[in-house]
C-alpha cells in the first residue's frame, strides 16, 4: 500500500531528533557547569586583572596641573617627555622657511596631555595620514600620521610657533581639543596622544633654545626657549 510506514518513520525522526537535542542539552549543561566552576575559581584573578587595568588607565590618562611661567619672554614645552633632538629644518607649511626644531619623545609612562607653548590664536590645524613607525625613531616625524597645529603668538606680534603631534607604533589616535580660530593662553591644554608618541616644537630662528639635549620636559612648565 502507498505511504505505508510513513507515520512510523515520522515518529522515528521525532524520537531521533529529540534524543539528539537531549544529548546536546546534557553536554551544554556539563560545559556550563565546568565554565561556572572555572569562573568561580578565576574570579579573584579576573577581578585583580580588572583592578590593575583600571589603575593603569587612571595613571596613563592623568593630567597634573602645570605651573606655567609668567615671564613673557619664554616659550614652554608643549609635552612631557625627553628632549632627544634639537636642530634646524625647513618648514614651508606654517613657519614658511628655516626654523628651529625641538623634538620630545613621550614614553608610555609619560603624561600624554599636550599644552600650548605660547598664548595666541590657532591658525592652522592640518591632519596628515601616514605610517605608524616606532616614535623612538626621530625619522618617524617624516613618515608617521600627524597633526600640525600652528599658533600666531599674542606674546610677540608676527611670531609663529608650530606644534606637530606625531602618532607612534602604539599611539594611533591623536585627539585635538582646539580648532582654527580658537585662542589659547600659554599652558592651556590643547590635545591628547595615546600610548607613546612624539611632539615637535617649531620656533623662529631668532629664539634661543635653552633646554639641553636629553633633558626631561614637563608640558606647560619647562622653559624650552627665550625670545631674542
Amino acid at each position: 500500500m502507498k505511504n505505508a510506514g510513513r507515520a512510523r518513520q515520522a515518529a522515528f525522526r521525532l524520537v531521533y531528533w529529540s534524543i539528539f537535542y537531549l544529548v546536546l542539552l546534557l553536554f551544554a549543561g556539563m560545559f556550563a557547569q565546568l565554565l561556572a566552576r572555572f569562573v568561580v575559581y578565576a574570579a579573584s584573578g579576573l577581578i585583580a586583572v580588572w583592578v590593575v587595568f583600571g589603575l593603569f588607565c587612571f595613571y596613563f590618562f592623568r593630567d597634573p596641573e602645570a605651573r606655567v611661567p609668567t615671564d613673557p619672554a619664554v616659550i614652554v614645552a608643549p609635552a612631557h617627555g625627553k628632549v632627544d633632538l634639537i636642530d634646524e629644518v625647513d618648514d614651508p607649511v606654517f613657519m614658511k622657511g628655516r626654523c628651529r626644531r625641538i623634538s620630545i619623545f613621550l614614553s608610555i609612562l609619560d603624561v600624554h596631555v599636550q599644552r600650548a607653548p605660547v598664548a595666541g590664536e590657532v591658525t592652522l590645524s592640518q591632519y596628515t595620514h601616514g605610517q605608524f613607525l616606532n616614535a623612538l625613531r626621530a625619522e618617524s616625524a617624516e613618515h608617521n600620521e600627524n597633526l600640525y597645529l600652528g599658533f600666531n603668538s599674542a606674546e610677540r606680534p608676527g611670531e609663529r610657533v608650530g606644534v606637530r603631534l606625531i602618532a607612534g607604533l602604539i599611539a594611533r589616535r591623536i585627539v585635538s581639543w582646539v580648532a582654527v580660530g580658537d585662542t589659547v593662553a600659554r599652558g592651556d591644554r590643547i590635545s591628547l596622544i595615546r600610548f607613546g608618541s612624539r611632539v615637535e616644537l617649531l620656533l623662529p630662528l631668532d629664539t634661543q633654545v635653552v633646554v639641553p639635549l636629553g633633558a626631561r620636559a614637563r608640558a606647560g612648565e619647562t622653559v624650552i626657549a627665550r625670545r631674542g
